[in-house]
């Protein structure tokens, strides 16, 4: 069974629901999961050398952009000590799978080094997304295992706009909302040394995840992360 960690948890999203979610969809894939809901906790397990995927469904940054964070930013705020984000970067550069949804562009807003494992990053000033509402996905057009058999599809959600992306990534799908704001990349594949690497920008909730086929983009992502010997 492929060993996966969930690293879960955060501020306005329902992540306990949601990454219980991921857990089941997972499973469907031979994906054994375990969910933790602090970053270090995480990083030390990965450390431990025992696993072979590492989720990202969490909110987790300074919270420094906003007065309006301040309630929360003594739970919630975090910046990842040295440590941390060796941990992270060695796992995925030596060969381990990285499943990142939604939130996971807005994470460790203070280093640079993980817009560069994940392929793009949020960037406080710029990025923004339309209010949760009914969102639209298309396939972009290029032809890989993840996206094969996905067919336009209605999710409610969020989308995010204008993440500032590495030159190397290639979309996989757009979406756009019905609140306003243009056609956006929500999904993507890439290589991080030896490392794969998945983004799925949607997956606010359950209730998207289990959309039938997002559903089916997040089995195929799956199982193109567990098969690390695929060749592309």
């Amino acid at each position: 069974m492929t060993r996966n960690l969930i690293l879960s948890g955060g501020v306005f999203h329902p992540f306990d629901e949601s990454s219980q979610a991921l857990a089941q969809i997972l499973s469907e894939r031979g994906i054994g999961s375990e969910i933790v809901g602090d970053v270090d906790t995480a990083a030390r397990k990965i450390q431990q050398g025992n696993l072979d995927m590492l989720t990202i469904n969490a909110l987790r940054w300074r919270m420094q952009t906003s007065d309006k964070y301040e309630p929360y930013r003594t739970e919630w705020a975090y910046s990842a000590p040295e440590e941390t984000r060796l941990a992270l970067a060695d796992f995925v550069r030596a060969g381990g799978a990285l499943l990142a949804l939604h939130t996971a562009s807005i994470c460790f807003d203070d280093w640079p080094g993980w817009g560069e494992i994940l392929g793009g990053r949020w960037v406080w000033g710029s990025s923004h997304h339309p209010p949760f509402g009914n969102v639209s996905v298309e396939p972009s057009g290029v032809s890989h295992a993840i996206t094969a058999g996905i067919e336009p599809f209605e999710v409610t959600d969020e989308v995010y706009h204008d993440l500032e992306l590495q030159p190397d990534v290639e979309p996989l799908l757009f979406a756009k909302s019905a609140n306003g704001g243009s056609s956006q990349p929500v999904c993507w594949a890439r290589r991080h040394g030896e490392g794969r690497v998945v983004y799925d920008a949607l997956g606010h909730d359950a209730e998207s995840l289990n959309q039938p086929q997002h559903r089916r983009l997040v089995l195929q992502a799956a199982q193109w992360l567990a098969d690390s010997r695929e060749v592309d």
